[in-house]
């Protein structure tokens, strides 16, 4: 197996892992204000998240950028929380987000997410002195669990309100809710500062 299949699968399966269930609770995040027929403005807020991560996982890897570990991993589940709740305060039905604001938003919190992937890349990575193939194999493989998690929500969110009769505000609240909780619990348990 080569090793740019072996970092695709490891990146992959890292976003799929039980353990990471953080990348998907974000991903579901971002995708709860969207059905399948918005697929295109929910694949626009996704490239704005994997820019984000791919720069710092390039820059943490390469050890020209390095962050706190511990600040990191309290900083990931507060970025799931706000992207849940800025669903949840969302108060019209277009849910159409048009102003920048959500994609910087979602840049800036891929440049954090970034930096967790990169301390798991890290110890995989071990003393290999050749990162480049390493790094891009493991960014594909995050992608593309990312891509999966973000196409089943929206298929299973397409089954609740077009078979279901569940309408799209309550669905995003019912979703955005249930994730702002989950985060606000791994916030406590990742706090740094003890």
């Amino acid at each position: 197996m080569s090793t740019f299949i072996l970092y695709v699968r490891l990146g992959y399966r890292h976003v799929l892992d039980i353990y990471g269930v953080d990348y998907m609770l974000f991903i579901i995040a971002l995708m709860a204000i969207y059905l399948i027929r918005d697929w295109r403005k929910a694949l626009v807020l996704f490239l704005f998240y994997i820019l984000g991560h791919s720069i710092t996982l390039s820059l943490s890897v390469n050890d020209i950028l390095n962050v706190n570990v511990r600040v990191i991993e309290y900083l990931i589940p507060l970025t799931i929380f706000i992207a849940a709740a800025l669903n949840i305060l969302k108060k019209n039905e277009t849910y159409a987000p048009r102003s920048v604001f959500r994609q910087i938003i979602v840049f800036l919190f891929g440049l954090i997410h970034g930096f967790g992937f990169a301390d798991y890349h890290k110890e995989i990575l071990g003393a290999n002195q050749s990162v480049a193939i390493p790094i891009i194999g493991f960014n594909l493989g995050i992608e593309l669990g990312m891509f999966v998690v973000g196409a089943v929500f929206l298929i299973i969110s397409w089954i609740f309100v077009n078979n279901f009769g569940v309408s799209r505000r309550d669905w995003n609240l019912l979703i955005s809710s249930g994730i702002a909780g989950v985060a606000l619990t791994l916030m406590f348990e990742s706090r740094y500062w003890l």
